[in-house]
């Protein structure tokens, strides 16, 4: 390694050697090669250009989405002894002007900037004046269409780069993308040649949990989860802002130190917030995904999600900030099936944004059919009986997982593996039955017409007359259910995504039908193919265990005590978070 980068790493960071990949990526970046990294929350991104840029004559860019974030992060380069500085909307126009000095004297080795300063034409006669040897893209996934947090300002920074004199080095980083998106970023950001780093997803000291209470119950369950988290921060994320409010009157209500950050809210009420949260004046956050893009606070212990996102990505992302510090902590799901009815309802309406802004028709079609199917995948998640980790990470393309990870409320769940050959073979027939009629259904009907229910409008549909109508009348609506989303998830039926979502019959299904190959399926104990409407739902498991580190371990509470109260004199003395 090179022992100039060890030396600033431990100067001005503290740190006596790089984390796992951090190496490999900021060798890379001095060697002047493109790299992209995709590193999950807590492993240290931002040092990978960070330590480079202080190491190269000129100056870095770093492209941020949010302006809170440059703050942040300027903040703590600055604490650190380093020369930084961020341009933004935020700034009056003295301090820009102040800013721009800075930059022409030399006086700066990182500056931060929003991708629409970019296009800035004063911005451009300043970077002419200057040297660039490196462009770092934060949260690099925004770039991507089919990422979850697309921003159309990223597409600029391409041609930024590409007109400049001199070709910079490109840093791009995140912390969550598929392999499709990572291509996407590859291609968007005309990336030459990039080196790929994809550290794994896995983050250890997480403990995922779903749980599935009746809508009745909802509350009561949010609350006893966060009891059980007594004095340690937290987030609970809410799909909308009126849910938002609603959960953080209920909270401060019951005397909990809560507070609330949605876009509905005036920019200066969502700074204070967001600030009472950071300095622990508030204890929990109530949010909308508005809240989190980088939120460095480290000492988040547990994630609520209060209803379910709309995909996969948006969930670990924001599950992710909790635990930073490597502490154990928990991210727990909440799930109700309206959820999905919200989440499709987004997808529409994000949509419906696309129709009116001109997007060609054939992309608008397919990107509405990405988010439908990321919010099946994301339901699929919620209702599963295997292992949630092992979920997560053969999303996001690793497919080498252990089938259980034991720290996982899938995992926690008393269970055990039947043959549910028979169930499956029924479920893929009934399909095949109506393909042969031209017709398509989607779940629910499916599963009315293999229990054989008198609904009229099945009975109008003449489904009654089907050879598979009622062969599964004496199997719970509960069970049959949850083999028919097994089936989907294993790739023997799959979802054809429209404004009306259908089952049909994959070749993987036809073959598994002609050659009568078995199906296992794992399924709670209290599962019994017993047609009772009383049995449990699939994925509820057991409440989770309490996990605090600082609790767990043998340590003097009361000295711990004592240094968490200086720490607090001296974090207000200085104006920052104690953490």
């Amino acid at each position: 390694m090179n022992q100039q980068a060890l030396q600033i790493l431990k100067t001005y960071f503290g740190y006596d050697s790089f984390r796992a990949y951090q190496d490999t990526l900021v060798e890379q970046v001095l060697a002047g090669h493109d790299v992209l990294g995709v590193m999950p929350t807590g492993a240290g991104k931002s040092l990978v250009y960070q330590v480079p840029a202080l190491m190269h004559d000129g100056i870095t860019i770093v492209v941020s989405p949010l302006i809170s974030l440059m703050k942040d992060q300027v903040d703590a380069l600055k604490q650190a002894g380093v020369k930084a500085a961020f341009l933004n909307s935020s700034l009056p126009p003295h301090e820009r002007d102040a800013v721009i000095k800075q930059v022409r004297d030399g006086l700066c080795k990182l500056l931060y900037v929003a991708p629409e300063r970019l296009e800035d034409s004063k911005f451009l006669d300043l970077c002419s004046e200057i040297a660039i040897p490196l462009i770092a893209v934060d949260e690099a996934h925004c770039v991507s269409q089919w990422g979850n947090d697309f921003r159309p300002s990223y597409k600029v920074i391409s041609r930024f780069v590409s007109g400049l004199s001199n070709r910079p080095c490109v840093c791009a980083l995140t912390a969550t993308a598929t392999n499709e998106v990572r291509d996407d970023i590859i291609k968007a950001l005309e990336l030459k040649n990039p080196y790929v780093c994809v550290a794994g997803f896995d983050r250890e000291n997480l403990y995922l949990g779903v749980l599935q209470p009746k809508p009745a119950d909802k509350q009561k369950t949010l609350l006893a989860q966060i009891k059980k988290h007594a004095e340690q921060s937290g987030i609970v994320y809410c799909s909308t802002r009126a849910a938002t409010e609603e959960v953080c009157e209920l909270l401060q209500e019951e005397g909990l130190s809560a507070t609330k950050y949605h876009a509905g809210l005036s920019d200066l009420t969502r700074k204070r917030n967001q600030d009472d949260f950071l300095f622990d004046r508030a204890r929990i956050m109530v949010a909308t995904n508005a809240f989190g893009m980088g939120i460095d606070k480290s000492n988040i212990s547990f994630v609520i999600h209060y209803n379910m996102p709309c995909d996969l990505e948006s969930y670990y992302q924001e599950a992710g900030r909790a635990g930073r510090d490597g502490s154990s902590a928990e991210c727990v799901l909440i799930y109700n099936k309206k959820d999905v009815i919200t989440a499709n309802f987004f997808a529409e309406k994000s949509a419906e944004e696309r129709r009116i802004s001109g997007m060609d028709p054939v992309l608008s079609e397919e990107l509405y059919a990405r988010d439908l199917e990321r919010t099946r995948k994301m339901a699929s998640y919620a209702k599963t009986t295997d292992c949630l980790r092992s979920f997560v990470l053969r999303y996001f393309g690793e497919t080498d997982t252990p089938y259980r990870c034991e720290h996982c409320s899938s995992c926690e769940a008393e269970s055990e593996i039947i043959d549910a050959t028979t169930e499956a073979q029924k479920i893929i027939s009934c399909i095949l039955r109506l393909e042969q009629r031209e017709r398509a259904v989607g779940r629910v009907m499916v599963v009315d017409i293999l229990r054989g229910s008198q609904s009229q409008n099945l009975l109008r549909m003449g489904l009654d007359s089907l050879s598979t109508y009622g062969i599964m009348k004496e199997v719970s609506k509960t069970f049959v259910h949850a083999v028919l989303e097994a089936l989907i998830e294993d790739g023997l039926l799959k979802v054809t995504d429209s404004k009306y979502p259908v089952v049909n019959c994959t070749q993987q299904g036809r073959e598994f039908l002609k050659n009568r190959d078995s199906f296992d399926f794992k399924v709670a104990k209290t599962k019994t193919r017993a047609a009772s409407e009383s049995e449990g739902q699939p994925g509820k498991a057991k409440s989770s265990k309490v996990r605090s580190a600082a609790l767990a371990q043998d340590v003097d509470q009361e000295l711990f005590a004592k240094l968490k109260a200086l720490r607090a004199d001296i974090a207000r003395e200085q104006d920052i978070p104690a953490f």
